[in-house]
């Protein structure tokens, strides 16, 4: 998987430093997911690996599929990874630049999972503190789980905050096992 990430990595560069001198990192972005999704399609993989299949061909085939969601920039983008049969790289490089993306508008993405519905002020006043403590806007997304009891799972990124009654049930658990 490492291997995946390391050849997406300069083009995912690429695509990022044009969208910032275009200033159209959230066009780019959406056009990025697009071709990705399309190309982790079934018959798309099928295609890509496709002995008999040009690369012209291929290119076009995922350029037409994308239709208006990827502009001229973008199918200029497509056909240079065609060229060099980096099409099957799409995920990786939509993941990389929206990395890169996030990290320039010093953002991250926010799920909660709560036990109950969060009113609007409860939402606010927890976007608030995560924002001040994680020294980042917050896009946070609110959903429901009554199997946690109580309380609310964090996860933003990497971190994961777990401050549910099954969650903290589970902890006693261990510490009397251990």
């Amino acid at each position: 998987m490492a291997e995946l990430s390391t050849l997406a990595r300069p083009y995912a560069k690429a695509a990022f430093e044009f969208a910032v001198d275009a200033s159209d990192l959230q066009a780019w972005s959406s056009s990025l997911a697009t071709a990705a999704a399309v190309t982790e399609q079934l018959e798309m993989v099928n295609f890509l690996r496709s002995p008999s299949a040009t690369t012209e061909q291929q290119a076009s085939a995922l350029i037409n599929i994308c239709g208006d969601a990827v502009d001229t920039a973008g199918q200029n983008f497509i056909a240079i990874l065609s060229e060099n049969r980096r099409l099957t790289l799409l995920p990786h490089i939509s993941q990389q630049f929206d990395v890169m993306k996030a990290n320039r508008e010093r953002a991250v993405d926010v799920e909660v999972i709560s036990a109950q519905a969060l009113d609007k002020k409860q939402q606010k006043m927890l976007s608030e503190a995560l924002s001040k403590t994680l020294d980042r806007k917050v896009n946070m997304q609110v959903s429901l789980d009554k199997s946690l009891l109580g309380g609310a799972v964090i996860r933003a990124g990497d971190t994961v905050i777990d401050g549910s009654i099954r969650g903290r049930l589970t902890k006693l658990a261990e510490s009397f096992n251990s």
